[in-house]
């Protein structure tokens, strides 16, 4: 099957770039002579009115054989003006560079494919909103956006698109509150993604999910009515005097409507329990009732009944770690980081990873006691598979607030979605392999990076194994990696020949023949060296299986 995905991948890719050189030699008159996809003995050959098409048995090139002057073959008189040579300086670069164009452009129309195919998407409106992020006293939970400055939006990821391409610039959002439509002005803040190969994206966020917290509760302290009732940190509501409960929001509504009155509680109970002897780590629920009386009073729903998010408690402590260390524990309420106080978990992450490589101090609460410590996160130094070196810091200590998503919506826009994001997509490719080529020619990258058709052969057969989405995906990739790669301004690429245009539009004369001659020798040189190092490097990378391999023919 793997090698059904890459002959019909090669094929594809292929039949793509000569199309390009094919279609557009036809536009300007050019008579074709030969289009063939694969090298060596030919499987399938049709003969048109002026050109022969052929599939050959190796799927691992191509050509489109053009009438040239300079060929042994006599050209007849009608047909000088045919020939690939008579043609127009600026139409012959557009003939050959419509071969890598085609492959740098059909991506477009893969992701598309992929994209069109997602049916369920979900809808902007507002889960949660961080602290300390420009969305903070603009926006709400069940905000509904329906416009940001004009353009209308239908799902969370066409509203996170926008945001993400307009940081430092403010923007209009017309939003469905309470019944009523309302203005809002947010300025997304600037946000520095560091990607493999010293990439860096500026892109803008105001600090929203679409999901909102379920009604999973923390209880901090002992005295409060929720700890008297029998209700823990991490009990997960699901009804209150009978009335189902999904979110936060909805167990506050429903706590809200019962002041001073007693009220049943349903909840779950997470009971963690070692499976497998003690490989696993699970949770079981174990379903309980608690009577709960909220305190009269006017406050809030932490003060009236001591049950708040669940976000801020500690999970989960890998013993051994540095916060194990530092004697946190699962349980406890994250209050404070190096001073600063910290509403959101989020919150908390971001301050630590600030400055991921200095101590920080962190303050908690346990059962109403104020408890502090000095933590580092963990640092692991590796090398990616560019040959870079990165650190890694992690924090071990982990929270468990889990999200209740929104109901699904279609989109309306479904189809400019799919093709703006299929741009996008391509547009990111073709600068990671730009960045890539760029960063070896410096040395910053190693050239044991550099694959062949083996490791082609390998991730199709891995994709491919995964569906057809996964599929379609590594080939658009390929497909820029051929394209980009046939720009190299190596002579018997599509580069050299653009390379002699350039040549001959300054000199404004074709270079001398013998010159284009001993200059194709050296890039068929060159191009075979390449294909050496990139098939060692193949060889390298699978050795090992190599070596089974060969034991159990030997065996």
């Amino acid at each position: 099957m793997d090698l059904l995905y890459f002959a019909l991948l090669c094929s594809v890719l292929i039949f793509v770039h000569e199309l390009g050189h094919f279609v557009c030699a036809k536009i300007f008159g050019v008579k074709v002579l030969t289009f063939s996809i694969g090298f060596g003995p030919r499987v399938l050959r049709l003969r048109g009115r002026e050109t022969e098409y052929c599939i050959a048995l190796l799927p691992l090139g191509g050509f489109v054989k053009m009438l040239e002057e300079n060929r042994q073959e006599a050209v007849l008189p009608e047909d000088r003006k045919r020939t690939f040579e008579s043609q127009a300086l600026w139409k012959r670069v557009i003939i050959v560079m419509a071969g890598p164009a085609m492959n740098v452009l059909f991506p477009v129309l893969l992701y598309f494919a992929v994209f069109i195919g997602e049916t369920r998407f979900v809808p902007p409106t507002v889960g949660v909103v961080l602290p300390g992020h420009p969305a903070e006293g603009r926006l709400f939970p069940g905000d509904r956006i329906l416009e940001v400055d004009g353009e209308r939006v239908g799902t969370f990821a066409e509203l996170h698109r926008i945001v993400a391409k307009s940081p430092n610039q403010e923007l209009r959002l017309k939003v469905f509150r309470n019944k009523e439509h309302v203005e809002v002005t947010v300025v997304p803040e600037e946000k520095l993604v560091h990607k493999p190969l010293e990439i860096v994206d500026r892109v803008g966020e105001i600090g929203i999910k679409p999901s909102r917290p379920a009604a999973v509760v923390g209880v901090s302290r002992p005295d409060s009515p929720a700890f008297r009732a029998g209700l823990r940190t991490f009990d997960v509501v699901t009804e209150v005097r009978g009335r189902p409960v999904k979110t936060f929001v909805d167990l506050e509504q429903a706590l809200e409507e019962s002041r001073g009155a007693t009220v049943p509680v349903t909840y779950l109970r997470p009971i963690p329990v070692r499976a497998l002897g003690g490989l696993a780590d699970l949770a079981v629920y174990e379903s309980g009732v608690a009577a709960l009386t909220p305190e009269t009073g006017n406050g809030d729903l932490l003060a009236r009944t001591g049950i708040e998010p669940a976000d801020l408690y500690v999970a989960e402590v890998p013993e051994g770690s540095a916060e194990w260390d530092a004697e946190l524990r699962p349980g406890d309420r994250i209050t404070e980081v190096d001073g600063v106080e910290v509403t959101a978990w989020s919150t908390f992450v971001e301050l630590l990873f600030t400055a991921p490589d200095r101590p920080h101090v962190i303050t908690w609460q346990r059962s109403g006691q104020r408890k502090s410590g000095t933590i580092e996160l963990r640092r692991e130094d590796w090398i990616d598979e560019y040959g870079q070196h990165r650190p890694r810091f992690y924090l071990r200590a982990s929270n468990w607030s889990p999200m209740v998503a929104e109901p699904y919506v279609d989109s309306p826009y479904a189809f400019t979605f799919a093709l703006e994001s299929a741009i996008d997509e391509t547009y990111d490719v073709i600068r990671f392999i730009v960045v890539g080529i760029v960063r070896i020619m410096e040395g910053k990258v190693s050239i044991s990076t550099l694959g062949g058709p083996i490791t082609v052969y390998d991730v199709i057969g891995e994709e491919g194994a995964k569906g057809v989405s996964y599929f379609v995906w590594a080939m658009a990739v390929i497909s820029i990696n051929l394209g980009l790669i046939n720009l190299l301004p190596i002579p018997v690429l599509d580069g050299g020949h653009l390379l002699f245009f350039t040549f001959e539009a300054v000199l404004r004369r074709p270079l001398p023949l013998r010159v284009r001659e001993i200059a194709s020798l050296v890039g068929l040189m060159v191009l075979i060296g390449l294909m050496g190092i990139a098939f060692k490097n193949d060889v390298e990378r699978r050795w090992d299986v190599i070596q089974g391999q060969f034991k159990e023919l030997v065996g």
